[in-house]
């Protein structure tokens, strides 16, 4: 029997590349305005001696097995613990990854007969899991907290009488805005719902200590709350707060939960020190905020852009998208490591640079890599 053709894979990618839509490993290089290691803890030296201790201490860098096996290490619920401590829920559960974490919740926790409404800009991730699940689901405008309503008034209006789960993002990695939370809060809190919050580039930079944008509703029952820590905690892997009965539940029902390898506890260590970490250290949330509003405004004053995000994460909007490679690749070439984001990442039309801002770099750094963008981006008006 011969060979399997891939002329259909040959002609996606061909159709991707003449849309300048293509994708491409590309290794780091330059100062850091990419990343999400918001607090630069992955390479930090008090991050390196935690992982050295934990190594000292015995504890193995692979789990062996599911957490229903072999694979349930004490590192594993000694995070679960203090992440339960350190954000005030009643339980968490610790995952190899938010993508991992966000399709086991969204597939598992709605039932048949529920709605889940969400956010039209929410993450990959939550939309997978959303597509898995048995309840109805329906996308409404960016942070629209009318519309939100509205739709969730029709469906009880057309017979819907079961639970409505509504999924947001605290701050949108785009475009580096927030969530109305507390209107959000109170519409679930109305409509006898839950809301759902995934904290991915808040966590470790807002709320009280770090503990994210949604810290001052985490307590209530009807708020589950999804932190990941391969962002501003520096690591891998996600940490989900619920309520005890649903954690119970996804332990017996969330298949990516029940039959994944469990996260290594090596890395859970990690972890546990990156909560001691910004517990410990606010300064690094101070510094941090310092640079994002120093690079906002030496992007209004050299390019006259308005970001509006406030926060960390400041989008350069392009529009077209073999323009928004060309730059990109520019900066590349003159050390400073910036990324062009395209459809269907972002909406069509809105292909950008999503600079983001870190403490792996420097004042001197944000200037100068200002000051090569507005050359560039005058050359490409030229």
């Amino acid at each position: 029997m011969s060979a399997p053709a891939f002329g259909r894979h040959e002609a996606t990618l061909a159709g991707l590349r003449r849309r300048s839509r293509i994708r491409d490993l590309v290794p780091h290089q330059g100062a850091d305005f990419t990343s999400n290691d918001y607090l630069g803890l992955a390479n930090a030296p008090r991050m390196k001696a935690a992982i050295s201790a934990a190594l000292e201490a015995g504890v193995p860098a692979g789990a062996g097995g599911s957490r229903l096996l072999r694979g349930n290490h004490w590192m594993h619920e000694a995070l679960e613990t203090e992440a339960a401590a350190f954000f005030a829920t009643e339980r968490v559960l610790y995952f190899g990854s938010g993508f991992a974490a966000n399709v086991a919740l969204f597939s598992c926790l709605p039932q048949r007969g529920d709605l889940i409404v969400y956010d039209t800009l929410i993450h990959a991730s939550a939309r997978d899991g959303i597509s898995a699940s048995k309840a109805e689901t329906l996308a409404v405008p960016h942070n629209d907290v009318e519309a939100f309503d509205k739709a969730i008034g029709i469906w009880r209006k057309r017979g819907g009488r079961r639970c409505v789960w509504i999924a947001v993002e605290s701050l949108y990695s785009m475009d580096g805005d927030r969530a109305p939370l507390f209107d959000l809060k109170e519409l679930a809190d109305r409509h006898g719902g839950l809301l759902v919050v995934d904290e991915a580039h808040a966590t470790g930079v807002f709320g009280p200590g770090g503990r994210g944008l949604a810290s001052d509703l985490e307590t209530a029952g009807n708020v589950l709350v999804l932190h990941t820590c391969g962002k501003a905690l520096g690591m891998s892997g996600a940490l989900l707060g619920l309520p005890g009965v649903l954690a119970d539940y996804m332990v017996n029902r969330a298949r990516s939960f029940i039959y994944s390898t469990a996260p290594s506890p090596l890395m859970a260590a990690g972890v546990r020190e990156a909560l001691h970490m910004i517990e410990d250290e606010p300064e690094r949330r101070s510094r941090l905020t310092a640079l994002k509003d120093f690079a906002g405004d030496r992007l209004r004053s050299k390019l006259g852009l308005n970001s509006g995000s406030g926060s960390q994460i400041l989008p350069i909007m392009i529009g077209d998208n073999a323009a928004a490679l060309r730059i990109a690749e520019r900066m590349r070439s003159e050390g400073f490591d910036v990324r062009a984001i395209r459809p269907p990442t972002v909406p069509e039309g809105t292909a950008r640079l999503r600079v983001s801002i870190t403490l792996n770099i420097d004042e001197g750094q944000i200037a100068d890599m200002i000051e090569c963008l507005a050359t560039i981006m005058d050359g490409e008006k030229a």
